[in-house]
């Protein structure tokens, strides 16, 4: 099924983010009449929802930041590091959804190369730090 581009009449909805994955919601036509109960950008995010370890990764993101200096950085991994053992690699991507939902509430940015880069889309190595 084709879904249609937001027509210029459409109103035009506040930007979302999804609680599970942390990146931006893209308005669809079917959703128009439930815009406001959307919390998911997908099945998969709906699905897997927010656990007990996202968290705990969301903690130990600020926890470990709040002992570096003010303009320090982390990587995803030392999140994933500190709660999952021999098993940190399997937490990679739960500790970048959890970076990314802490974007979207103000708490953190995502860079790479020293440059804030839009959580949605960024791609390859990233660090984390608070928001300047």
């Amino acid at each position: 099924m084709a879904h249609r581009q937001r027509a210029s009449t459409d109103p035009d909805p506040a930007e979302k983010t999804c609680a599970s994955c942390g990146r931006r919601i893209e308005w669809r036509a079917k959703w128009a009449r439930d815009w406001d109960s959307v919390k998911f950008c997908s099945d998969a995010c709906r699905s897997r929802g927010v656990t007990t370890t996202d968290l705990r990764l969301e903690e130990t993101i600020a926890r470990l930041l709040s002992t570096r200096a003010q303009d320090a950085t982390i990587c995803p991994s030392d999140a994933a590091r500190a709660i999952g053992g021999e098993g940190w690699r399997d937490l990679m991507e739960p500790s970048r959804r959890a970076a990314r939902r802490m974007v979207a509430r103000g708490e953190l940015q995502i860079t790479q190369g020293g440059s804030v880069v839009d959580p949605s889309t960024a791609k390859g190595p990233i660090r984390l730090r608070r928001p300047r």
